[in-house]
């Protein structure tokens, strides 16, 4: 038997159907085209089943279950949607939906929570009980996993690990706050630290990374510093250093065995694993500082398929 996952973004709906050794062997896509109803939405959603199916040589009759990764909340009994800034939901009956439509039972969950599961089942967790997945994107994102089983909290609204605050009345946060780690840790901080740099106006090694890149991103500071700019170096093990700062702060309070680090920045690799590592060595707090009861810090495996995984998964889930 096969389960599909969907992973329903802001600009597109990707389809997957997984195996039973967590593969992905068929996929299919829409255009998410918002703001419209969901009721067409979810039409799309099936539609793009069929394509997946359909490359991967397998029809309806070979599903078991359908799951759903969804920006927003979700109550995690009903499979309602309560809320989604950015796809214009409020209170959509998702799981009835699916249900309806493919004919299967369906599970439906937050999208950073079904990247995270599909994580620990099927990528860097899938040998440990207890895994944190952080991603390190426009936001920070991410997922928790403990006793094997993820904790979304008793309205769907868990795992929020963004906006725990690392500095006190810090950089505004959209969230409303200030001094998230998100506000620190982000892509999008990456791209601030970087362009203060640049206003400075002393640093030509930088300027030719921009001039190149043809704009200033996430990855123009890392790649300066690569090229020997000294001033680029100290901002990234500045970024390092803030990045380390929040799992510190998660590894105080859960120890988990396992924390995975996604999102484009972790496209960096070990330019951000080994300050991150050393930080976190220097600061963490455990009873027993032998390394088998350390947390491990690794970078996540599965990359944009996690949240399709993930949510074909959602029927393992405790």
């Amino acid at each position: 038997m096969y389960n599909i996952g969907i992973d329903l973004g802001g600009t597109n709906i990707v389809v997957g159907v997984v195996d039973k050794n967590n593969n992905i062997i068929g996929k299919g896509e829409r255009k998410t085209n918002i703001p419209r109803p969901a009721e067409n939405i979810f039409e799309d959603m099936y539609a793009a089943a069929l394509d997946a199916l359909d490359q991967a040589g397998v029809s309806m009759k070979d599903v078991e279950y359908v799951g759903l990764g969804t920006p927003g909340a979700v109550e995690p009994e009903t499979g309602v949607i309560t809320y989604s800034a950015n796809l214009f939901f409020h209170n959509v009956p998702a799981k009835k939906l699916l249900e309806e439509r493919f004919g299967k039972m369906a599970f439906v969950g937050n999208d950073a929570n079904c990247a995270a599961f599909g994580e620990y089942i099927a990528g860097a967790g899938k040998f440990a009980r207890d895994m944190i997945a952080v991603t390190l994107g426009t936001g920070v994102g991410g997922g928790i996993i403990m006793d094997e089983k993820l904790v979304v909290g008793f309205n769907g609204a868990a795992g929020e690990i963004g906006h725990m605050v690392i500095q006190v009345d810090g950089e505004h946060c959209n969230c409303g706050r200030s001094g998230c780690w998100e506000s620190y840790a982000s892509a999008t901080a990456l791209i601030r630290m970087t362009n203060a740099l640049r206003e400075k106006g002393n640093d030509p090694i930088l300027e030719k990374v921009i001039a190149a890149e043809g704009e200033v991103n996430a990855k123009v500071a890392y790649a300066a510093a690569r090229e020997g700019s000294e001033q680029c170096a100290q901002l990234c093990e500045t970024y390092a250093k803030y990045v380390a700062t929040g799992i510190v702060n998660l590894i105080n309070m859960l120890q988990p065995e396992v924390i995975c680090i996604g999102g484009g920045v972790s496209h960096e690799g070990e330019a951000l694993l080994e300050p991150v590592k050393r930080y976190i060595a220097q600061q963490s707090y455990t009873r027993d500082n032998s390394e088998e009861m350390q947390t491990v810090i690794q970078l996540a495996k599965l990359g944009n398929d996690a949240g399709i995984i993930g949510a074909a998964l959602l029927h393992k889930n405790g």
